[in-house]
């Protein structure tokens, strides 16, 4: 048997084959990763842990048959915003606090049908809202580069954990940027699939399309064998991407060949400073690419600027949707009560006229961009930023903007419901201020093209590997 203290080193492709071959049961691998859930969460990871509970699902697990997939055996967590039967879901707010859903969603079925036990729920903010994980009464998600500084968000507990070796991968969540801001903070893997590549069964909540589910890893091919779990349709689903041609995995060993990549590094928003090392981590990406063989050309930013006011609008009414009784209002954050108010403002014809413009803008994007084959941006606007840095509870209009200046670039892809990944490709010189700090790039690709992107990502990931680089504490 492997040297248990060592697994958490492993990627979580090579966890499974030790797994599949017999060296490792799926009982010890889920022990290890609860010991080291339940004595080293000094990131805010977690918000729920049941160790119990993960070790005995993985104790009853059987033998791993020719069927069982490269991820069978493997412990994760849910997101607090992920409906998982007789386990707590919270939502990352006091409102909902001991509500126990008793249905699990697509997501959770999922992982659950694929044999990879759930130590428990990881940290998001109040209805996954905000870009940081500050949740109410709990410890802040911080990134395990610098324990004084934001995981991001809105999966900011999930990155937390995947980054300190608390689980060797997760899934999240990305309605405007939730999966790539908190791995761009941790320095990990984190991929927002094209719109209807995850089933969003049974609740259907999410109306507009922004959001979906996604990986969050160490490694381009974790994410694509966590993505090949998640992946999938059901009846009911209002929009579907198209099966891959065999997996996202196999995609990850066939060369990407040459490609045309549009590159932009504008903000959309007015008066946004963006931070030297997010410029130098997108120049060296680039450069990075050209010695690859691929075409770089700059392009003008795709969306116009009214298009931001669009996205808040319809941005403002999902936060709006969430059922709040009256009587338990306070107990919101003033955040969400702030969007939640613009929100309910908005009447039915006004929000469809938004949901309109954000379609036509949608649309004008994937007209300028349908010649190149991947996009590439910095994923920030800074790298990762002290604990409260962003949020003002006295003055939530000003935190919104705050949120939009840390994030010019993430939601665009949400809109055009283009795949995206960002890949921790630059870290920061430590400073007698702070130690080295991850820096993602961002590159997106055409309307279900996980594949290309996986394939590029892969190659440029073997060109400047990254999984050798452990935190402190690790």
């Amino acid at each position: 048997m492997a040297d248990p203290t060592e697994l958490h080193d492993l990627s979580a492709l090579a966890q499974g084959r030790l797994i599949r071959a017999g060296e490792v049961s799926p009982r010890e691998l889920v022990l290890h990763y609860a010991e080291r859930a339940v004595r080293r969460d000094d990131v805010g990871a977690f918000v729920h842990l049941d160790p119990e509970r993960a070790v005995d699902v993985a104790a009853a697990l059987p033998l791993p048959g020719e069927d069982a997939g490269p991820l069978y055996g493997l412990p994760t967590a849910h997101k607090d915003l992920t409906l998982t039967a007789g386990v707590p879901t919270a939502f990352g707010s006091p409102v909902f606090a001991g509500f126990v859903p008793d249905v699990d969603d697509a997501v959770a079925a999922a992982v659950a049908a694929a044999g990879m036990p759930s130590l428990g729920k990881t940290a998001t903010p109040e209805f996954g809202s905000p870009c940081y994980t500050e949740p109410e009464g709990r410890p802040a998600a911080v990134t395990p580069w610098d324990r004084t500084r934001m995981a991001g968000g809105s999966s900011g507990g999930a990155a937390a954990a995947v980054a300190a070796g608390l689980v060797p991968l997760a899934p999240g969540s990305d309605g405007g940027g939730s999966i790539r801001i908190p791995a761009s903070c941790c320095g990990l893997v984190g991929l927002k699939p094209t719109r209807g590549r995850i089933s969003g069964w049974p609740s259907y909540g999410e109306p507009t399309g922004l959001a979906t589910p996604g990986p969050i890893a160490r490694t381009v091919r974790d994410a694509a064998a966590l993505l090949d779990v998640l992946a999938g349709r059901r009846p009911g689903d209002p929009a579907w991407a198209p099966a891959p041609s065999s997996t996202f995995l196999a995609a990850c060993e066939r060369p990407p060949g040459r490609l045309r990549v549009a590159r932009f590094a504008v903000p959309i928003l007015d008066e946004v400073e963006v931070h030297p090392e997010c410029l130098l981590a997108y120049e060296r990406a680039s450069h990075l690419l050209e010695q690859l063989g691929h075409d770089v050309e700059d392009v003008p930013v795709p969306l116009p600027r009214e298009a931001v006011a669009v996205f808040e609008t319809v941005w403002a009414v999902l936060t709006a949707l969430t059922p709040v009784p009256t009587e338990q209002q306070h107990l919101l954050r003033p955040l969400t009560r702030w969007l939640s108010a613009r929100g309910e403002a908005v009447n039915g014809p006004d929000f469809g006229r938004a949901l309109g413009a954000m379609r036509r803008h949608a649309a004008g994007a994937l007209e300028a961009l349908a010649p190149y084959d991947v996009v590439l941006t910095p994923t920030l606007a800074a790298p990762p930023l002290p604990v409260g840095a962003l949020r003002d509870d006295a003055d939530p209009a000003a935190d919104f903007a705050a949120q939009k200046r840390f994030t010019p670039w993430t939601s665009v892809w949400n809109v055009t419901g283009m795949p995206a990944v960002s890949l921790p490709l630059h870290w920061t010189a430590p400073t007698a201020e702070a130690p080295e700090l991850p820096v993602g790039v961002m590159l997106a690709a055409r309307p279900a093209e996980e594949e290309l992107l996986l394939a590029l990502a892969a190659q440029v990931e073997a060109a400047a590997p990254w999984h050798h680089r452990r935190p402190p504490g690790w």
